[in-house]
């Protein structure tokens, strides 16, 4: 089909669709009511419904008064049930799919449910708006000449009871409808390989020839596939390989350490990186505009949202909102309640608003991957700014890092330890563990009150890694490939210790 007759098409549904948004973009609360009460209604014959008694259940205030928030575990039971074959758990219409993640912190697996309401009114419509947004914003737009490179998780679907479950892009993978297979590359039996390494060589050898436009999956991980691309290729650049490379939508971790790699290889002022906002529980979040660090917090993919202030985070005075009562550069934690039946799910991560009006947010980090074992309250957000500037400074790259509190002993006192994987180290390590340190007390205002005159924290400790360290550290783990993380932040001394030991063999 005709590259213009392909975005005219697009462009009508974009237009169909921008209706839609803007009811949410001027009616935020509103939307987002109706969404709560629709679930609800939805799901008042299921088993937590009737537990809750959801059919008397009339607003906001009736449903936040009467339903507990939960994590995974706590909800475990229930989900294994309905993996052995159970249903009308906790959603009306059958659960098939589950999503498995290791999460972040915990390496017990997770099995989150995914319905077919989930698949097809939050994943797959979000990436439909996200093609939409970025044709929108970008009319000369040649995506459709070529094909997407996507780079999804390494699991393949494992069959158990009549349910399903795997990583959430070989669920999605697996779902797609046929046409989208001709406009990705690599096929779907390659894509769902469950060996990483073996994996990543067929993806090389099948892309390496195709006329690929565009890039989607996870930072770090699309990052080993590009280099090895790369250097099979005997290539300087991804442009000498595909010269209609446009876009990049990314998501998953932070992109700020690897912006600088990224832009190595991708040497165009014109190139675009789009940022995404998905988990396994849902897709909350799409980048609409070209350049921009922020993204519009979708209100009708299925998803309700609560927010808990992480200054009371776990405490007594733990206080639990609606998306009425946020307020701008404010830490929260992220609740939802969703059309794949979780009802008050914490889900682990931080985000903040940059803006009300639209609802624009900044992914800030998890609730668990932050150091506070001083009352510092370090955050990925402050390590990975200050990280940035100080790479700047000293021309340092970054392939990975991880930290964890030094806990005080005797009249010793408390400090961070950090181990850094560089691609470039800088000249002089004593001299970027001091710009670091100043980097972090002008980010965070408790840090610095922490490290004045070293009260209570000595200045940091900075380890250069071998190269390849996290890598073999994912790989002694089993935690190749897909959505698989390297935890950097960490009040437990636990993963740090593995990774010094790992440094050394």
């Amino acid at each position: 089909m005709p590259i213009p007759i392909v975005n005219s098409i697009a462009s009508w549904f974009l237009k169909k669709r921008f209706h839609q948004i803007e009811l949410f973009l001027k009616y935020p609360n509103e939307v987002q009511n109706e969404l709560l009460l629709s679930l609800i209604k939805h799901a008042k014959d299921t088993e937590i419904g009737k537990q809750y008694d959801f059919a008397s259940i009339k607003s906001y205030e009736a449903y936040k008064e009467r339903v507990p928030i939960v994590n995974y575990e706590q909800i475990q039971p229930l989900i294994e049930r309905s993996r052995q074959g159970e249903q009308n758990i906790f959603w009306p219409k059958p659960i098939k799919w589950f999503a498995k993640s290791s999460g972040t912190t915990n390496a017990k697996s997770k099995f989150i449910p995914v319905s077919n309401e989930s698949l097809e009114d939050c994943h797959y419509a979000a990436s439909k708006d996200l093609l939409c947004m970025y044709l929108n914003n970008n009319e000369d737009a040649q995506l459709f000449t070529g094909k997407s490179l996507r780079l999804g998780g390494s699991k393949e679907l494992y069959k158990e009871n009549g349910t399903v479950f795997g990583d959430l892009s070989a669920i999605l993978i697996d779902n797609m409808p046929f046409w989208a297979e001709f406009s990705s590359t690599p096929s779907s039996k390659v894509s769902l390989m469950s060996e990483w390494e073996t994996k990543m060589a067929a993806i090389v050898e099948e892309t390496i020839n195709e006329n690929v436009t565009s890039l989607a999956g996870v930072p770090s991980w699309m990052l080993v596939l590009l280099n090895n691309v790369l250097e099979h290729t005997g290539k300087d650049n991804l442009f000498d390989i595909w010269p209609n490379l446009e876009v990049y939508f990314h998501g998953g971790v932070s992109f700020n350490p690897y912006i600088e790699q990224y832009r190595a290889i991708l040497p165009s002022k014109k190139f675009k990186f789009y940022e995404i906002y998905n988990a396994s529980e849902g897709f909350f979040a799409i980048q609409d505009r070209n350049y921009t660090g922020d993204l519009l917090l979708m209100l009708d993919y299925g998803i309700f949202y609560e927010f808990i202030p992480m200054d009371g985070y776990g405490t007594d005075n733990q206080k639990v909102i609606p998306l009425s009562e946020v307020e701008l550069n404010t830490n929260y934690a992220l609740v939802i309640t969703t059309n794949a039946g979780l009802w008050r799910y914490r889900i682990g991560d931080t985000i903040r608003f940059v803006s009300l009006n639209p609802h624009r947010i900044k992914v800030s980090g998890r609730t668990k991957h932050h150091i506070n074992a001083f009352g510092e309250e370090l955050i990925i957000e402050n390590a990975e700014d200050a990280l940035k500037k100080v790479c700047k400074r000293t021309n340092a790259e970054i392939v990975e890092y991880s930290a964890a509190p030094i806990f005080m002993k005797g009249k010793e006192k408390g400090a961070h330890e950090w181990i850094i994987e560089f691609k470039t180290p800088p000249d002089n390590m004593s001299y970027f563990e001091e710009l670091f340190d100043n980097a972090l007390k002008a980010l965070n205002s408790d840090y610095e009150a922490k490290r004045y005159n070293n009260m209570t924290l000595n200045k940091p400790t900075i380890h250069s890694a071998r190269p390849n360290l996290f890598y073999d550290w994912l790989k002694v783990n089993d935690k190749l490939g897909g959505q698989h993380k390297v935890p950097r932040l960490s009040n437990s001394r636990e993963y740090i210790e593995e990774l010094l030991k790992l440094n050394h063999q």
